[in-house]
């Protein structure tokens, strides 16, 4: 049975990304809080507890579950509190249920605070297997912050792959294990009718349209609707024949052997190569995303407001390197042009910003 449209991975994301900022902060005593699950495996930092406590702002307000009055997020925070000597924190009030609770308090941890270990999202991902089987292995990367590889071995490494044929995605939606099939299907759909939406292919194909645009990309590039199976059809024409091999002979005067005359030498004819020069790969979004937790780690960051706001906004790039082919998919055809214009844009701006970081350069200097 599927989940509840609350209890969706993206749901869960979009709480913590959004949701939970817009609800009201209060102050409660610290004595009305309890401490219950934990997505921690070694439990609390008393090192970071003491670290939290010497800081001289005000820390940003917890996350509790009303309903039991325990912390969903920010445990290490109301730890130092009490080590501070105050009596009360400020906090906001989550509502939902208990099990949606905790698989926020795994989705808030991966994305700001003390970031969790491997075995801290390895345990989260198995306790999400318990919970929720049928998710997908995106849905639960998502949640958990492991890549959908990692996520699909700790599945069959835990027994927990079982038999389904059918996965719950980020979305909700059922779709189906192996997508083969589906692949096939939609490469078929748009070589008959390229001018079909990607919605339209992918009901009919009952993939996702992010999958969908990814065949559609597969097939312009001359390849497979599935990975790992070769070119597609397009790039299996025959090849035009070579043309014959001419012979040479010297000019007329010149001094030749006997039987170099008798045979003269054939010349194969030169293949030159199109291929243009390669060009340095960008870095993978995993290595983007272990570069992201570092820079999470860093309490001068985490701890000033200026470096909070740094942080959320590295958090929506991060959302948009996972999110890429679903936001190309479902981005509302006449809003495409300006969305281009903007990721643009905002790209010369980034790379601008990226060659002053490089070189040392303070931005503020160079607009003065």
């Amino acid at each position: 049975m599927a989940p509840r449209p609350a209890e969706t991975a993206d749901r869960l994301i979009g709480l913590r990304d959004r949701g939970i900022l817009d609800l009201p902060v209060e102050r409660v005593p610290l004595d009305e809080i309890s401490v219950g699950f934990s997505p921690r495996v070694d439990g609390e930092d008393a090192n970071w507890v003491r670290t939290l406590a010497e800081t001289e702002t005000e820390l940003p307000p917890i996350l509790v579950h009303r309903p039991t009055m325990t912390v969903v997020d920010g445990i290490h925070r109301l730890r130092a509190a009490a080590l501070q000597g105050r009596t009360d924190i400020r906090v906001r009030f989550f509502d939902g249920p208990p099990s949606e609770a905790q698989l926020l308090a795994v989705a808030a941890n991966t994305a700001h605070g003390r970031p969790l270990t491997p075995a801290d999202r390895a345990a989260a991902a198995s306790r999400i297997f318990t919970i929720h089987p049928l998710w997908s292995d995106r849905a639960v990367a998502a949640l958990t912050g492991l890549s959908a590889r990692r996520v699909s071995r700790l599945r069959k490494d835990t027994g927990a792959a079982g038999t389904a044929v059918r996965r719950i995605g980020r979305d909700g939606r059922v779709r189906p294990v192996n997508s083969c099939a589906g692949r096939e299907r939609a490469g078929e759909l748009l070589r008959a009718n390229p001018g079909a939406s990607l919605r339209q292919i992918a009901a009919e194909a009952g993939l996702a349209p992010a999958t969908v645009a990814d065949v559609r990309d597969r097939l312009r590039r001359g390849e497979h609707p599935v990975p790992g199976r070769g070119p597609g059809p397009e790039a299996r024409d025959p090849q035009p024949e070579s043309p014959p091999a001419e012979s040479w002979t010297a000019p007329a005067g010149s001094a030749m052997h006997p039987a170099e005359a008798a045979n003269p030498v054939e010349l194969a004819p030169v293949q030159l190569s199109l291929r243009r020069p390669a060009v340095p790969a960008a870095p993978s979004p995993d290595r983007l995303l272990r570069i992201f937790d570092a820079l999470r780690r860093d309490p001068s960051l985490r701890l000033s407001e200026s470096g909070r706001n740094v942080l959320r906004l590295l958090s929506a790039c991060t959302v948009m390197t996972q999110d890429r082919q679903q936001i190309a998919a479902t981005l509302p055809a006449h809003c495409k042009q300006p969305m281009a214009q903007l990721a643009q844009g905002y790209a010369r701006l980034w790379n601008q910003l990226a060659d002053e970081l490089a070189a040392g350069e303070d931005p503020a200097t160079l607009s003065a």
